[in-house]
């Protein structure tokens, strides 16, 4: 198709691609930001215990459990869902760039794309097939 028939031309498409790259960012800065604010409020006077590691807590390992812990106004699940919007935010703009290459029919792109993704997919899977 030709640039001006008002299909996902170059421009348009890095223009799509940059507000959402952006706002993925934006929303994950002010998540993180909140949460710390909650948690600082919350713990921020209480004295720290150098001697002994507390990891974060098994229910912040989880994508339910962060999310609970985010909706019950939790500190710490407010900050961890902003790095999990981080880490989402360039997973979903490969995944947008497959879906325009196939509307498209690039399918050269569509491959490669899908390629990247399923590197993207089994790399925060931990490295393990299902």
């Amino acid at each position: 198709m030709t640039p001006t028939s008002g299909a996902w031309n170059d421009d348009r498409l890095e223009r799509i691609i940059g507000t959402l790259l952006r706002a993925g960012v934006l929303l994950s800065g002010a998540l993180v930001v909140l949460g710390g604010i909650i948690y600082l409020a919350r713990h921020g006077g209480e004295p720290p215990h150098y001697r002994a590691f507390a990891a974060e807590p098994s229910d912040l390992r989880t994508i339910a459990g962060i999310v609970n812990y985010a909706l019950s106004v939790h500190g710490r699940g407010i900050i961890q869902l902003g790095l999990l919007f981080l880490i989402a935010t360039p997973v979903v703009r490969v995944a947008f760039s497959a879906a325009v290459f196939a509307l498209e029919r690039d399918w050269l792109y569509v491959a490669v794309t899908l390629m990247v993704l399923a590197v993207l997919v089994f790399s925060l899977a931990g490295g393990h097939l299902l």
